[in-house]
């Protein structure tokens, strides 16, 4: 069933090369920035992108994971991203 808004945790790896997230419930869910900023907004994008591409798929749509279940290392962050669906799945048909 798919849902208007989705919310997931991400880890934000701070490097030496930039900030890489990930999420932990999406496996291949991964991008990364240069700022923080920029990390966030890349992580809202590959977040509604992966989650199109599932509902698109009929692929189960995993529920996110409980923050205590999270383990991070030194350098990491969770930061939970939101994907509000409905213009996104808009943009995505246009370009179809």
């Amino acid at each position: 069933m798919k849902k208007d808004r989705y919310i997931y945790p991400a880890i934000f790896d701070d490097g030496s090369d930039g900030i890489s997230v990930e999420f932990p419930d999406l496996p291949g869910c991964f991008t990364c920035g240069d700022t923080e900023e920029e990390a966030l907004q890349m992580a809202k994008e590959a977040l509604a992108l992966h989650l199109y591409g599932l509902e698109q798929e009929n692929e189960a749509i995993p529920e996110p994971s409980e923050l205590p279940d999270i383990q991070t290392k030194n350098h990491q962050v969770i930061v939970f991203i939101e994907a509000w669906m409905p213009p996104f799945r808009y943009e995505m048909e246009k370009r179809r």
